[in-house]
């Protein structure tokens, strides 16, 4: 370690211009990372919300609850400690300028899948909604009287939640009625309710027992099926996974061109007796050295990124994972030091002076 960090103090900018590459790498293994989570929470943040273990769909939706189609009468609870009925449906909502994409929720009020309102108050008439507070950010404000693409029944904002996107578009809580009535507008008072699925809490999902006609699905199931979902995930795991490559690589190629051109200085230390193994040891110790500082600039730096980017970049940093990368970032960079070490013990004292 003494070795390392003289030679560090003595070779400043070679060093400060290692450290910003590694920076470079781990801000934006920091950042993709970021942005795999909040590209995910875009998707699953409402079925996050619910906290349930299962949902029951038609068994012909191909695990798609927009496809799936059933009665109040379809499942009773058999097997389930809690159960809440769903209903869905994606539309436009519009309020003069403002403009979104939406996914209208119908529940009851009195079950678990309930949100919580954070601002205003809950929904209790035909026609009133609660809405993800992002839609705040387009706009939207509580008393908002919203306009629907496709039909032409309104509702009305009387409270936001946080947190409730579905499939990347934000949620609009309403009662079963208000749902059924966007759907069939004057028919939907003599039809059967209709809904989408049941949210399920239970010991163990084995012990639902549901009819030829419906399936149940687990939570993580539901969520990978999400279109796109998994792809998205996939996508950007993988670039992070090939920075890690690519660090190790770049790290690698560094310290090989740094031990080339100090041959004849560890020359001269193996005749004066020092080993090759306390060389070595030196190299590990100053790679952990600058990719540990590298790894915290880049991390503080991201962070300092995140304060200042809009509401509309999907960004969510989970300093968990953040710290496994880093972790792992040290390692590869170690790991890539290993091939400078196989250069200093075969260097010839003799050669590398000269003699």
């Amino acid at each position: 370690m003494f070795l390392a960090w003289n030679e560090i103090k003595n070779n400043k900018l070679r060093f400060i211009l290692i450290i910003g590459v590694l920076t470079l790498v781990s801000y934006l293994v920091f950042f993709l990372s970021g942005l795999a989570n909040g590209l995910e929470n875009l998707n699953r943040e409402a079925v996050d919300k619910w906290d349930g273990d299962a949902i029951i769909l038609k068994a012909e939706a191909d695990v798609s609850l927009p496809q799936s189609s059933m009665t109040l009468d379809d499942y009773d609870g058999n097997g389930a400690n809690e159960y809440a009925v769903l209903g869905q449906i994606y539309l436009i909502a519009t309020s003069g300028e403002s403009k979104s994409n939406v996914s209208i929720f119908g529940i009851r009020e009195d079950e678990f899948i309930m949100p919580e309102v954070t601002e205003g108050e809950p929904f209790i008439n035909l026609g009133e909604v609660i809405a993800d507070d992002s839609l705040k950010a387009v706009g939207f404000e509580i008393g908002d009287v919203l306009q629907l693409s496709s039909v032409d029944e309104i509702l009305t904002i009387v409270g936001f939640t946080d947190n409730a996107k579905f499939n990347a578009s934000p949620v609009l809580y309403g009662s079963l009625d208000t749902l059924q009535t966007i759907r069939f507008s004057a028919a939907a008072e003599t039809g059967d309710l209709q809904i989408n699925g049941f949210v399920i809490r239970t010991d163990s999902i084995e012990n639902i027992s549901v009819n030829e006609e419906l399936q149940v699905i687990d939570t993580k199931t539901f969520i990978e099926s999400m279109p796109g979902y998994s792809e998205q995930s996939l996508t950007l795991t993988l670039m992070i996974y090939f920075l890690f490559v690519i660090s190790s690589v770049i790290l690698a190629i560094f310290l090989y061109v740094l031990t080339i051109q100090k041959i004849s200085i560890f020359g001269v230390m193996k005749v004066q007796g020092i080993s090759s193994s306390y060389l070595a040891n030196s190299v590990i110790a100053q790679t952990f050295l600058l990719s540990f500082a590298g790894v915290v600039i880049g991390f503080l730096l991201t962070i300092i990124t995140g304060y200042f980017l809009p509401s509309a970049v999907p960004v969510s940093f989970d300093y968990l994972d953040m710290l496994i990368y880093g972790i792992v970032l040290v390692f590869v960079s170690i790991l890539g030091a290993l091939f400078s070490i196989q250069t200093i013990v075969k260097i010839d004292p003799l050669k590398a002076i000269g003699g």
